[in-house]
Protein backbone atom coordinates (compact mmCIF):
# COMPACT_ATOMS: atom_id res chain seq x y z
CA UNK A 1 0.00 0.00 0.00
CA UNK A 2 3.12 2.29 0.81
CA UNK A 3 3.27 2.48 -3.20
CA UNK A 4 0.42 4.21 -3.91
CA UNK A 5 1.22 6.96 -1.84
CA UNK A 6 2.27 10.01 -2.63
CA UNK A 7 5.93 11.29 -2.53
CA UNK A 8 6.22 14.50 -0.67
CA UNK A 9 9.71 15.44 -2.22
CA UNK A 10 8.36 14.41 -5.56
CA UNK A 11 4.89 16.50 -4.77
CA UNK A 12 6.71 20.22 -3.95
CA UNK A 13 9.36 19.90 -6.68
CA UNK A 14 6.16 19.38 -9.17
CA UNK A 15 4.33 22.50 -7.75
CA UNK A 16 5.21 25.02 -10.17
CA UNK A 17 3.58 23.18 -12.39
CA UNK A 18 0.75 21.39 -10.58
CA UNK A 19 -3.06 22.31 -11.86
CA UNK A 20 -4.62 24.54 -9.51
CA UNK A 21 -7.58 22.27 -9.23
CA UNK A 22 -5.87 19.39 -6.96
CA UNK A 23 -7.97 18.28 -4.49
CA UNK A 24 -7.25 19.48 -1.47
CA UNK A 25 -6.13 16.81 1.59
CA UNK A 26 -7.37 17.01 5.22
CA UNK A 27 -4.33 16.81 7.42
CA UNK A 28 -6.28 15.90 10.47
CA UNK A 29 -7.77 12.37 8.60
CA UNK A 30 -4.94 9.91 8.51
CA UNK A 31 -7.33 8.48 5.75
CA UNK A 32 -7.24 11.22 3.66
CA UNK A 33 -4.28 9.87 1.11
CA UNK A 34 -6.17 6.70 1.01
CA UNK A 35 -7.44 5.26 -2.87
CA UNK A 36 -10.53 4.16 -3.16
CA UNK A 37 -11.09 0.83 -1.18
CA UNK A 38 -10.23 -2.30 -3.31
CA UNK A 39 -12.57 -5.34 -2.89
CA UNK A 40 -11.96 -7.81 -0.43
CA UNK A 41 -8.41 -9.33 -0.89
CA UNK A 42 -7.39 -13.06 -0.51
CA UNK A 43 -3.95 -14.02 1.43
CA UNK A 44 -2.48 -17.05 2.79
CA UNK A 45 0.28 -18.18 4.64
CA UNK A 46 0.33 -21.38 3.26
CA UNK A 47 2.49 -22.45 0.47
CA UNK A 48 4.85 -25.05 -0.83
CA UNK A 49 8.86 -24.00 -1.41
CA UNK A 50 9.15 -26.91 -4.62
CA UNK A 51 7.89 -26.64 -7.98
CA UNK A 52 6.83 -30.46 -8.40
CA UNK A 53 2.94 -31.12 -8.27
CA UNK A 54 1.49 -32.69 -5.60
CA UNK A 55 0.52 -36.72 -6.05
CA UNK A 56 -2.31 -38.54 -4.04
CA UNK A 57 -2.87 -42.07 -4.29
CA UNK A 58 -7.08 -41.62 -4.34
CA UNK A 59 -8.37 -44.11 -1.57
CA UNK A 60 -11.38 -46.31 -1.66
CA UNK A 61 -14.33 -44.70 0.13
CA UNK A 62 -15.00 -45.78 3.60
CA UNK A 63 -18.58 -46.56 2.87
CA UNK A 64 -16.99 -49.16 0.35
CA UNK A 65 -15.00 -50.80 2.54
CA UNK A 66 -15.85 -53.79 5.24
CA UNK A 67 -16.62 -52.42 9.04
CA UNK A 68 -13.66 -53.87 10.69
CA UNK A 69 -11.15 -52.44 8.05
CA UNK A 70 -12.62 -48.65 8.28
CA UNK A 71 -10.81 -47.60 11.29
CA UNK A 72 -7.28 -48.23 9.53
CA UNK A 73 -8.67 -46.35 6.21
CA UNK A 74 -9.83 -43.40 8.17
CA UNK A 75 -6.21 -43.30 10.14
CA UNK A 76 -4.96 -43.55 6.07
CA UNK A 77 -7.03 -40.76 4.94
CA UNK A 78 -6.14 -38.31 7.61
CA UNK A 79 -2.67 -39.19 6.99
CA UNK A 80 -3.26 -37.75 3.50
CA UNK A 81 -5.02 -34.41 4.67
CA UNK A 82 -1.98 -33.40 6.84
CA UNK A 83 -1.02 -32.61 2.93
CA UNK A 84 -1.35 -28.69 2.74
CA UNK A 85 -1.45 -26.96 -0.70
CA UNK A 86 -1.28 -23.34 -2.44
CA UNK A 87 -3.87 -21.67 -2.74
CA UNK A 88 -2.38 -18.53 -3.86
CA UNK A 89 -1.64 -20.16 -7.46
CA UNK A 90 -4.91 -20.70 -8.49
CA UNK A 91 -4.05 -23.39 -11.55
CA UNK A 92 -1.58 -25.43 -9.34
CA UNK A 93 -2.83 -28.70 -8.33
CA UNK A 94 -6.67 -28.59 -9.25
CA UNK A 95 -7.30 -32.31 -9.23
CA UNK A 96 -5.58 -33.12 -6.08
CA UNK A 97 -7.46 -29.63 -4.09
CA UNK A 98 -10.47 -31.18 -5.02
CA UNK A 99 -9.58 -34.80 -4.06
CA UNK A 100 -8.50 -33.52 -0.55
CA UNK A 101 -11.60 -31.15 -0.56
CA UNK A 102 -13.93 -34.43 -0.97
CA UNK A 103 -11.54 -36.69 1.55
CA UNK A 104 -12.72 -33.99 4.46
CA UNK A 105 -16.06 -33.99 3.75
CA UNK A 106 -15.94 -37.78 3.69
CA UNK A 107 -14.34 -37.60 7.07
CA UNK A 108 -16.78 -34.88 8.51
CA UNK A 109 -19.99 -37.21 7.44
CA UNK A 110 -17.88 -40.01 8.62
CA UNK A 111 -17.01 -38.91 12.28
CA UNK A 112 -20.69 -37.47 12.51
CA UNK A 113 -22.62 -40.83 11.91
CA UNK A 114 -20.19 -43.23 12.73
CA UNK A 115 -19.04 -45.46 16.00
CA UNK A 116 -16.23 -47.47 17.22
CA UNK A 117 -13.71 -44.96 14.88
CA UNK A 118 -12.29 -43.38 17.86
CA UNK A 119 -9.76 -45.98 18.51
CA UNK A 120 -6.36 -44.74 20.62
CA UNK A 121 -4.42 -44.87 17.83
CA UNK A 122 -6.88 -42.45 15.67
CA UNK A 123 -6.20 -39.53 18.47
CA UNK A 124 -2.70 -38.60 17.50
CA UNK A 125 -3.75 -38.53 13.77
CA UNK A 126 -6.77 -36.40 14.29
CA UNK A 127 -4.77 -33.52 16.41
CA UNK A 128 -1.57 -34.31 13.47
CA UNK A 129 -4.17 -33.77 10.92
CA UNK A 130 -5.77 -30.68 12.76
CA UNK A 131 -2.66 -28.63 13.19
CA UNK A 132 -1.02 -29.66 9.69
CA UNK A 133 -3.91 -27.45 8.11
CA UNK A 134 -5.02 -25.11 10.98
CA UNK A 135 -1.28 -23.55 12.86
CA UNK A 136 0.28 -21.24 10.44
CA UNK A 137 1.75 -17.81 10.85
CA UNK A 138 -0.70 -15.57 9.53
CA UNK A 139 -0.47 -13.17 6.60
CA UNK A 140 0.61 -9.49 7.37
CA UNK A 141 -2.33 -7.17 6.73
CA UNK A 142 -2.61 -5.40 2.80
CA UNK A 143 -2.08 -2.24 4.59
CA UNK A 144 -0.29 -0.89 7.76
CA UNK A 145 -3.39 1.08 8.50
CA UNK A 146 -5.91 -1.85 8.48
CA UNK A 147 -8.93 -0.57 10.18
CA UNK A 148 -11.62 -3.29 11.13
CA UNK A 149 -14.68 -0.83 11.03
CA UNK A 150 -13.88 0.18 7.96
CA UNK A 151 -11.53 -1.82 5.67
CA UNK A 152 -12.31 -4.92 3.96
CA UNK A 153 -10.86 -8.11 5.81
CA UNK A 154 -8.25 -9.99 3.87
CA UNK A 155 -10.00 -13.64 3.70
CA UNK A 156 -7.56 -16.78 3.82
CA UNK A 157 -7.27 -17.98 0.07
CA UNK A 158 -7.61 -22.15 1.70
CA UNK A 159 -10.98 -21.36 3.25
CA UNK A 160 -12.64 -24.61 0.89
CA UNK A 161 -10.00 -26.99 3.30
CA UNK A 162 -9.59 -24.77 6.27
CA UNK A 163 -13.40 -24.73 6.82
CA UNK A 164 -13.97 -28.49 6.73
CA UNK A 165 -10.82 -29.09 8.86
CA UNK A 166 -12.74 -27.31 11.12
CA UNK A 167 -15.90 -28.39 11.07
CA UNK A 168 -14.41 -32.25 11.33
CA UNK A 169 -12.54 -31.03 14.81
CA UNK A 170 -15.89 -29.76 16.07
CA UNK A 171 -17.21 -32.77 14.71
CA UNK A 172 -14.73 -34.82 16.67
CA UNK A 173 -14.56 -33.07 20.03
CA UNK A 174 -18.54 -33.27 20.46
CA UNK A 175 -18.76 -37.07 19.22
CA UNK A 176 -20.06 -39.53 22.23
CA UNK A 177 -17.24 -41.64 21.48
CA UNK A 178 -14.54 -38.68 22.13
CA UNK A 179 -12.56 -39.40 25.78
CA UNK A 180 -11.32 -36.34 27.00
CA UNK A 181 -8.94 -38.79 29.19
CA UNK A 182 -6.63 -40.02 25.89
CA UNK A 183 -7.18 -37.00 23.93
CA UNK A 184 -5.37 -34.89 26.84
CA UNK A 185 -1.87 -36.35 26.23
CA UNK A 186 -2.47 -34.43 22.67
CA UNK A 187 -4.92 -30.98 23.13
CA UNK A 188 -2.37 -29.51 25.45
CA UNK A 189 -0.98 -25.30 26.43
CA UNK A 190 0.82 -25.94 23.58
CA UNK A 191 -2.39 -26.58 21.03
CA UNK A 192 -3.85 -23.84 22.75
CA UNK A 193 -1.92 -22.00 22.53
CA UNK A 194 -0.94 -21.98 19.21
CA UNK A 195 -5.20 -22.49 18.98
CA UNK A 196 -5.30 -18.23 20.40
CA UNK A 197 -2.58 -17.08 18.39
CA UNK A 198 -5.20 -17.79 14.92
CA UNK A 199 -7.78 -15.36 16.84
CA UNK A 200 -5.57 -12.56 15.49
CA UNK A 201 -7.04 -13.88 11.97
CA UNK A 202 -8.61 -10.95 9.91
CA UNK A 203 -10.99 -13.30 8.20
CA UNK A 204 -13.97 -13.51 10.43
CA UNK A 205 -15.20 -17.10 9.52
CA UNK A 206 -12.19 -18.57 10.94
CA UNK A 207 -12.56 -16.74 14.02
CA UNK A 208 -16.12 -17.76 14.29
CA UNK A 209 -15.09 -21.52 13.95
CA UNK A 210 -12.07 -21.49 16.89
CA UNK A 211 -14.70 -19.56 19.10
CA UNK A 212 -16.87 -22.87 19.19
CA UNK A 213 -13.28 -25.20 19.02
CA UNK A 214 -12.16 -23.01 22.01
CA UNK A 215 -15.31 -23.38 23.93
CA UNK A 216 -15.58 -27.05 23.35
CA UNK A 217 -12.00 -27.37 24.36
CA UNK A 218 -12.95 -25.27 27.86
CA UNK A 219 -15.63 -27.97 28.36
CA UNK A 220 -14.13 -31.10 27.76
CA UNK A 221 -10.97 -30.35 29.04
CA UNK A 222 -11.01 -28.90 33.08
CA UNK A 223 -6.78 -28.94 33.52
CA UNK A 224 -6.84 -26.77 30.85
CA UNK A 225 -9.50 -23.95 32.08
CA UNK A 226 -6.77 -21.84 34.58
CA UNK A 227 -4.52 -22.37 31.51
CA UNK A 228 -7.09 -20.81 28.80
CA UNK A 229 -8.43 -18.03 31.31
CA UNK A 230 -5.11 -17.04 32.06
CA UNK A 231 -3.77 -16.67 28.09
CA UNK A 232 -7.13 -14.52 27.21
CA UNK A 233 -6.13 -12.39 30.23
CA UNK A 234 -2.59 -12.15 28.60
CA UNK A 235 -3.41 -11.21 25.20
CA UNK A 236 -5.92 -8.61 26.87
CA UNK A 237 -3.48 -7.27 28.74
CA UNK A 238 -0.73 -7.19 25.30
CA UNK A 239 -3.89 -5.45 23.65
CA UNK A 240 -5.07 -2.59 26.22
CA UNK A 241 -0.70 -1.73 26.86
CA UNK A 242 1.08 -2.32 24.06
CA UNK A 243 -0.03 -2.96 20.93
CA UNK A 244 -3.83 -1.96 20.65
CA UNK A 245 -4.43 -4.37 17.63
CA UNK A 246 -5.81 -8.00 18.02
CA UNK A 247 -8.90 -8.92 15.38
CA UNK A 248 -10.38 -11.88 17.91
CA UNK A 249 -10.81 -9.80 20.92
CA UNK A 250 -14.71 -10.30 20.31
CA UNK A 251 -15.23 -13.79 19.54
CA UNK A 252 -12.60 -14.52 22.89
CA UNK A 253 -15.23 -11.81 25.03
CA UNK A 254 -18.25 -13.89 23.78
CA UNK A 255 -16.31 -17.03 25.27
CA UNK A 256 -15.76 -15.59 28.43
CA UNK A 257 -19.32 -14.55 29.07
CA UNK A 258 -20.21 -17.87 28.60
CA UNK A 259 -17.39 -18.83 31.13
CA UNK A 260 -18.59 -16.11 33.64
CA UNK A 261 -22.04 -17.17 33.54
CA UNK A 262 -20.59 -20.72 34.89
CA UNK A 263 -18.33 -19.73 37.41
CA UNK A 264 -19.29 -21.00 40.79
CA UNK A 265 -19.93 -18.60 44.01
CA UNK A 266 -18.36 -16.84 45.96
CA UNK A 267 -16.13 -15.74 43.21
CA UNK A 268 -12.18 -16.55 43.70
CA UNK A 269 -10.38 -13.48 43.80
CA UNK A 270 -8.49 -14.17 40.20
CA UNK A 271 -11.85 -13.97 38.95
CA UNK A 272 -12.72 -10.50 40.43
CA UNK A 273 -8.90 -9.13 39.39
CA UNK A 274 -9.78 -10.06 35.82
CA UNK A 275 -12.53 -7.81 36.07
CA UNK A 276 -10.76 -4.63 37.97
CA UNK A 277 -7.50 -5.13 35.82
CA UNK A 278 -8.64 -6.67 32.75
CA UNK A 279 -12.24 -5.81 31.46
CA UNK A 280 -12.41 -2.48 32.50
CA UNK A 281 -9.64 -0.69 31.06
CA UNK A 282 -10.91 -2.75 27.63
CA UNK A 283 -12.80 -0.02 27.72
CA UNK A 284 -9.96 2.87 27.09
CA UNK A 285 -9.15 1.27 23.36
CA UNK A 286 -9.68 2.74 20.43
CA UNK A 287 -11.65 0.28 18.83
CA UNK A 288 -13.94 -0.36 21.33
CA UNK A 289 -16.65 -0.09 19.39
CA UNK A 290 -16.08 -3.42 17.65
CA UNK A 291 -16.41 -5.58 21.07
CA UNK A 292 -18.22 -3.15 23.40
CA UNK A 293 -21.33 -5.64 23.07
CA UNK A 294 -19.78 -8.63 24.51
CA UNK A 295 -17.39 -6.86 26.88
CA UNK A 296 -20.77 -4.84 28.96
CA UNK A 297 -22.19 -8.49 28.43
CA UNK A 298 -19.67 -9.80 30.60
CA UNK A 299 -19.78 -6.79 32.75
CA UNK A 300 -23.20 -7.40 33.49
CA UNK A 301 -22.50 -11.68 34.07
CA UNK A 302 -19.86 -10.46 36.91
CA UNK A 303 -22.49 -8.24 38.45
CA UNK A 304 -25.27 -10.69 38.57
CA UNK A 305 -23.02 -13.15 40.07
CA UNK A 306 -21.06 -10.49 42.52
CA UNK A 307 -23.41 -7.19 43.21
CA UNK A 308 -20.51 -6.48 45.65
CA UNK A 309 -18.66 -5.18 42.38
CA UNK A 310 -21.43 -2.62 41.52
CA UNK A 311 -19.29 -0.04 43.01
CA UNK A 312 -15.83 -0.74 41.91
CA UNK A 313 -17.18 -1.53 37.96
CA UNK A 314 -19.44 1.74 37.93
CA UNK A 315 -16.31 4.11 39.93
CA UNK A 316 -13.78 2.31 36.80
CA UNK A 317 -16.28 3.58 34.66
CA UNK A 318 -16.39 6.97 35.32
CA UNK A 319 -12.34 7.11 35.76
CA UNK A 320 -12.18 5.84 32.11
CA UNK A 321 -14.90 8.16 31.08
CA UNK A 322 -14.03 9.71 27.37
CA UNK A 323 -13.47 13.20 27.27
CA UNK A 324 -13.60 13.88 23.49
CA UNK A 325 -14.91 10.83 21.47
CA UNK A 326 -18.94 11.39 21.82
CA UNK A 327 -19.70 8.51 20.52
CA UNK A 328 -17.48 6.15 23.25
CA UNK A 329 -20.04 8.25 25.04
CA UNK A 330 -23.26 6.91 23.71
CA UNK A 331 -21.54 3.56 24.39
CA UNK A 332 -20.87 4.09 28.01
CA UNK A 333 -23.95 5.27 28.98
CA UNK A 334 -25.66 2.69 27.04
CA UNK A 335 -23.57 0.04 29.05
CA UNK A 336 -24.21 1.93 32.50
CA UNK A 337 -28.17 1.70 31.81
CA UNK A 338 -27.69 -1.72 31.37
CA UNK A 339 -25.63 -2.26 34.94
CA UNK A 340 -28.18 0.39 36.65
CA UNK A 341 -31.17 -2.45 35.19
CA UNK A 342 -29.51 -5.49 37.75
CA UNK A 343 -27.80 -2.96 40.54
CA UNK A 344 -29.77 -3.60 43.96
CA UNK A 345 -30.70 -0.40 45.58
CA UNK A 346 -28.10 -0.88 48.27
CA UNK A 347 -25.54 -0.76 45.97
CA UNK A 348 -26.85 2.43 44.10
CA UNK A 349 -26.85 4.34 46.83
CA UNK A 350 -23.05 4.24 47.61
CA UNK A 351 -22.50 5.44 43.66
CA UNK A 352 -25.52 7.84 43.14
CA UNK A 353 -23.55 11.23 43.38
CA UNK A 354 -19.98 10.57 41.31
CA UNK A 355 -22.72 8.49 38.87
CA UNK A 356 -25.30 11.63 38.41
CA UNK A 357 -22.77 13.65 38.41
CA UNK A 358 -21.37 12.76 35.70
CA UNK A 359 -25.18 12.22 33.93
CA UNK A 360 -25.26 15.82 34.96
CA UNK A 361 -22.74 16.69 32.13
CA UNK A 362 -23.68 14.02 29.60
CA UNK A 363 -26.97 16.46 29.58
CA UNK A 364 -25.17 19.33 29.34
CA UNK A 365 -22.94 18.08 26.43
CA UNK A 366 -23.78 20.11 23.31
CA UNK A 367 -23.40 17.11 21.13
CA UNK A 368 -27.22 16.30 21.27
CA UNK A 369 -26.84 12.20 21.26
CA UNK A 370 -24.96 11.98 24.33
CA UNK A 371 -27.34 14.51 26.10
CA UNK A 372 -30.43 12.39 24.21
CA UNK A 373 -28.61 9.06 25.71
CA UNK A 374 -28.60 10.69 29.12
CA UNK A 375 -32.29 11.78 29.40
CA UNK A 376 -33.87 8.70 28.23
CA UNK A 377 -32.05 6.78 30.97
CA UNK A 378 -35.85 8.57 32.64
CA UNK A 379 -37.70 6.49 30.58
CA UNK A 380 -36.41 3.23 32.41
CA UNK A 381 -38.94 2.34 35.21
CA UNK A 382 -36.29 0.71 37.11
CA UNK A 383 -33.55 3.74 37.15
CA UNK A 384 -36.86 5.78 37.64
CA UNK A 385 -38.02 4.00 40.86
CA UNK A 386 -34.26 4.12 41.90
CA UNK A 387 -33.86 7.62 41.10
CA UNK A 388 -37.73 8.59 43.19
CA UNK A 389 -36.36 6.89 46.75
CA UNK A 390 -33.27 9.16 46.64
CA UNK A 391 -34.49 12.01 44.77
CA UNK A 392 -33.41 14.41 47.72
CA UNK A 393 -29.61 13.81 46.63
CA UNK A 394 -29.94 13.49 42.86
CA UNK A 395 -32.22 16.19 41.94
CA UNK A 396 -29.77 18.64 43.93
CA UNK A 397 -27.25 17.25 41.47
CA UNK A 398 -29.34 17.30 38.09
CA UNK A 399 -31.34 20.67 38.67
CA UNK A 400 -29.15 23.44 37.54
CA UNK A 401 -28.10 21.75 34.21
CA UNK A 402 -31.85 20.62 33.31
CA UNK A 403 -33.11 23.85 34.21
CA UNK A 404 -30.08 25.89 31.92
CA UNK A 405 -30.42 23.52 29.46
CA UNK A 406 -35.12 24.12 29.47
CA UNK A 407 -33.82 27.58 28.59
CA UNK A 408 -30.76 27.74 26.57
CA UNK A 409 -29.95 24.01 24.39
CA UNK A 410 -30.16 24.40 21.01
CA UNK A 411 -31.87 21.30 19.73
CA UNK A 412 -35.98 21.39 20.33
CA UNK A 413 -36.06 17.71 21.02
CA UNK A 414 -33.68 18.17 23.85
CA UNK A 415 -35.18 20.41 25.40
CA UNK A 416 -38.74 19.02 25.45
CA UNK A 417 -37.15 15.44 27.01
CA UNK A 418 -35.69 18.06 29.58
CA UNK A 419 -39.23 19.13 30.41
CA UNK A 420 -40.19 15.69 30.56
CA UNK A 421 -37.39 15.04 33.17
CA UNK A 422 -38.17 18.03 35.34
CA UNK A 423 -41.77 17.49 35.29
CA UNK A 424 -40.99 14.34 36.79
CA UNK A 425 -38.91 15.87 39.18
CA UNK A 426 -41.43 18.24 40.38
CA UNK A 427 -44.26 15.23 40.71
CA UNK A 428 -41.44 13.45 42.40
CA UNK A 429 -40.46 16.04 45.64
CA UNK A 430 -42.42 18.98 44.63
CA UNK A 431 -41.55 21.02 47.92
CA UNK A 432 -37.50 20.12 47.12
CA UNK A 433 -38.53 21.30 43.17
CA UNK A 434 -39.49 24.62 44.11
CA UNK A 435 -36.70 25.20 46.60
CA UNK A 436 -33.93 24.50 44.19
CA UNK A 437 -35.55 26.72 41.53
CA UNK A 438 -36.13 29.68 43.56
CA UNK A 439 -31.99 29.13 44.85
CA UNK A 440 -31.70 28.84 41.21
CA UNK A 441 -32.98 31.87 40.22
CA UNK A 442 -31.36 33.97 43.30
CA UNK A 443 -28.01 32.74 42.40
CA UNK A 444 -29.03 33.90 38.68
CA UNK A 445 -29.87 37.49 39.21
CA UNK A 446 -26.33 37.58 41.44
CA UNK A 447 -24.28 36.16 38.77
CA UNK A 448 -26.35 38.71 36.51
CA UNK A 449 -25.43 41.14 38.99
CA UNK A 450 -22.09 40.78 39.28
CA UNK A 451 -21.61 40.44 35.84
CA UNK A 452 -23.48 43.86 34.90
CA UNK A 453 -21.15 44.97 37.61
CA UNK A 454 -17.70 43.85 35.97
CA UNK A 455 -18.84 44.87 32.48
CA UNK A 456 -19.62 48.83 34.13
CA UNK A 457 -15.83 48.45 35.97
CA UNK A 458 -14.47 47.22 32.35
CA UNK A 459 -16.50 50.06 30.90
CA UNK A 460 -14.94 52.35 33.43
CA UNK A 461 -11.40 51.44 33.09
CA UNK A 462 -12.02 51.72 29.26
CA UNK A 463 -12.80 55.54 29.66
CA UNK A 464 -9.65 55.76 31.64
CA UNK A 465 -7.73 54.06 29.25
CA UNK A 466 -9.29 56.32 26.19
CA UNK A 467 -8.57 59.71 28.23
CA UNK A 468 -4.59 58.59 29.27
CA UNK A 469 -4.13 58.19 25.26
CA UNK A 470 -6.30 61.30 24.58
CA UNK A 471 -3.90 63.71 26.99
CA UNK A 472 -0.70 61.77 25.82
CA UNK A 473 -1.08 62.57 22.36
CA UNK A 474 -2.10 66.45 23.93
CA UNK A 475 -5.45 66.48 22.56
CA UNK A 476 -6.85 66.83 26.03
CA UNK A 477 -4.56 69.23 28.58
CA UNK A 478 -3.14 67.82 30.95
Amino acid sequence: MMGDRPNPSRAMSSAATTSPSVDKVDGFSRKSVRKVKPKRSQSSSQFRSQGKPIELTPLPLLKDVPALEQPELFLKKLQQCCTVFDFMDTLSDLKMKEYKRSTLNELVDYVTVSRGYLTEQAYPEVVKMVSHNIFRTLPPSDSNEFDPEEDEPTLEASWPHLQLVYEFFIRFLESQEFQPSIAKKYIDQKFVLQLLELFDSEDPRERDYLKTVLHRIYGKFLGLRAFIRKQINNIFLRFVYETEHFNGVAELLEILGSIINGFALPLKAEHKQFLVKVLIPLHTVRSLSLFHAQLAYCIVQFLEKDPTLTEAVIRGLLKFWPKTCSQKEVMFLGELEEILDVIEPTQFVKIQEPLFKQISRCVSSPHFQVAERALYYWNNEYIMSLIEENSSVILPIMFASLYRISKEHWNPAIVALVYNVLKAFMEMNSTLFDELTSTYKSDRQREKKKEKEREELWRKLEDLELKRGLRSDGIIPT
